[in-house]
């Protein structure tokens, strides 16, 4: 009887640590966010955590924009994959596909910018090519 306790303590813990890594998206620091993307590209890899993604996909597709938009290479590529992990966990239903669409423009832009890193855009492309065969509604 003791061990739910501790594993919903466990829980708490890791959704705590979880939206703490989605604040820290927003940082001033680069280099705080490249952390927080790679933590977060862990935990969507390793664990299903879609019903506590629901709730805030939202605020996580504003995130990862602002890092696709501002960041620089290293941030792009990772923000791709992270994506591209919450397309996974969201799913093909309406949440899923309100994710990819909301961010579909962004992707499209940075793989087609000349300037981005080779890696930023081949992560920008993976994300598109995921998501769209994951999520789009619209065959096209």
């Amino acid at each position: 009887g003791s061990e739910a306790p501790a594993e919903q303590g466990q829980e708490e813990e890791a959704e705590d640590r979880l939206k703490e890594h989605m604040d820290n998206l927003l940082d001033k620091s680069a280099k705080t966010r490249q952390v927080a993307l790679q933590s977060l590209r862990l935990a969507f890899s390793s664990k299903t955590l879609s019903e506590f993604l629901l709730e805030r996909r939202l605020t996580l597709t504003d995130s990862l924009e602002k890092c696709l938009k501002k960041g620089k290479g290293e941030e792009q590529a990772l923000a791709g994959t992270v994506l591209t992990l919450l397309c996974l966990q969201m799913g093909s239903g309406p949440e899923g596909e309100e994710v990819f669409r909301s961010l579909k423009p962004l992707l499209i832009s940075v793989l087609t910018d000349s300037t981005a890193s080779p890696s930023a855009r081949q992560s920008c492309a993976t994300a598109l090519g995921m998501c769209c065969y994951i999520a789009a509604a619209d065959l096209e």
